[in-house]
């Protein structure tokens, strides 16, 4: 098990990061790694970001030493996202089958978690997120069926899509951490447009379901100073509070939102609207 530690960053400072420099601090290339599990710690809330790739062995969520805990969610919650073939995680005592585009949420106190495929040549691909937690939540799968389904913008705006909430408070209880995913139409490219920030929350998006060849133009940093770097299938990136989240693909895409911060208020926005953005 891999992990690693990144710092955060002040937005003056960003604003003279050059290409290497922010994809060094802000995109997470490569997030699975097979018979893996790579995690990145972030700064930003004490998020982490990774994913478990059992192929020929099952993986065990081991602690690590940025974490100084017996067991890895001694004091934190984690969501599973599977976007690869049939996943069983065993949690305690507990076994979860998780099919594609399912979650799982694990509650604080969770022990002894082990990931596993079940079929080698079609390996899972857990996408993971996790966030400090203060109470014990019971853990719990969440099937498409379960989400929370909204449909948003307009092929005139080549923005039509698709918003599951997964892991949201209104279908399962967590400390802080929420996730979903959200599926563009084909001939829509924009996400998360009008854009917006939150000081309240730090959120991580991690794009897949990118076509061969195509790629995915992140757009980052202050609405008043935006930057943008360019994603590959399957990889993440860091948003800090301050910072807009939102990208356009060269074809439609999906993607998966994580967040955590000091409310669950998934309306909490400050919207800015795209002739405001330079």
């Amino acid at each position: 098990m891999k992990t690693e530690l990144r710092y955060a960053s002040h937005p003056d400072d960003v604003k003279s990061y050059d290409t290497g420099k922010l994809r060094d601090q802000f995109l997470i290339e490569n997030v699975f790694i097979p018979d893996d599990i790579s995690l990145v710690y972030s700064l930003y809330d004490r998020y982490m970001v990774g994913g478990a790739m059992p192929v020929t062995r099952e993986l065990a969520l081991e602690t690590s030493e940025l974490l100084k805990s017996e067991q890895f969610l001694d004091r934190r919650e984690m969501g599973i996202i599977n976007i690869g073939g049939d996943a069983e995680v065993k949690a305690g005592d507990l076994l979860y089958k998780i099919g594609f585009k399912e979650a799982l949420y694990l509650g604080m106190g969770t022990r002894n978690v082990v990931f596993r495929s079940a079929d080698p040549a079609n390996p899972a691909r857990l996408y993971i997120n996790s966030a400090p937690a203060h109470h014990a939540y019971p853990s719990r799968k969440i099937t498409r069926a379960d989400a929370e389904i909204v449909v948003l913008g307009n092929p005139e705006s080549s923005n039509h899509r698709t918003l599951n909430k997964l892991l949201v408070n209104s279908i399962v209880p967590t400390c802080q951490l929420q996730m979903g995913m959200t599926e563009l139409r084909t001939g829509s490219v924009w996400n998360t447009m009008p854009v917006h920030t939150h000081n309240r929350r730090m959120e991580a998006y991690f794009y897949f379901e990118v076509p061969e060849h195509q790629a995915i133009c992140h757009f980052m940093g202050n609405p008043d100073e935006t930057r943008h770097i360019w994603m590959k299938n399957e990889q993440a990136v860091l948003s800090p509070s301050w910072s807009i989240h939102s990208a356009a693909g060269t074809s439609n895409y999906t993607f998966i939102w994580g967040m955590a911060g000091e409310n669950l208020d998934y309306g909490d926005m400050d919207v800015r609207y795209p002739d405001t953005l330079k």
